[in-house]
């Protein structure tokens, strides 16, 4: 057997990768999340309870940008701000019970995306079992950088 290229494999996956994450994210659901809302959600329900300047550094964007994202967010209900009760002069933020429930149904909406897109006949059984072989791969892998 031929050895494999891992710059090439490397190379491959990023590319497909890239345009299965964009084509996904580009098709509206109903959701009413903008990608920079959803963004923040998601690094704060991923973070845990945290600063807006800790978000902001980590979303490469500005502080004033980042406040902006969470005040909607904030007035939505999908997150909240309490005192951090190791230094009061500073406020935490953390995902709301509704914030988790807006983004639980944003990966349904797009899990049931992909599912009609994999049942659409466009893709035999062996590729369907070969696209499930390697789903744990690439969690492996996204663990592993």
């Amino acid at each position: 057997m031929d050895e494999l290229d891992s710059e090439g494999v490397a190379s491959d996956l990023l590319a497909s990768i890239s345009v299965l994450v964009r084509r996904v994210r580009q098709i509206p659901t109903g959701s009413g999340l903008s990608m920079p809302e959803r963004g923040a959600l998601s690094r704060l329900d991923r973070t845990g309870p945290t600063t807006s300047s800790a978000l902001a550094r980590e979303a490469q964007i500005t502080a004033q940008a980042m406040g902006a994202t969470l005040s909607v967010l904030q007035e939505r209900g999908l997150v909240e701000r309490r005192r951090d009760p190791d230094d009061g002069r500073r406020v935490v933020l953390s995902v709301t019970a509704a914030g988790r429930q807006a983004l639980q149904d944003k990966r349904n909406e797009r899990a049931e995306l992909l599912s009609r897109a994999l049942s659409s006949g466009d893709f035999t059984r062996a590729e369907l079992k070969q696209l499930a072989a390697v789903a744990p791969l690439l969690e492996r892998l996204a663990r592993s950088i």
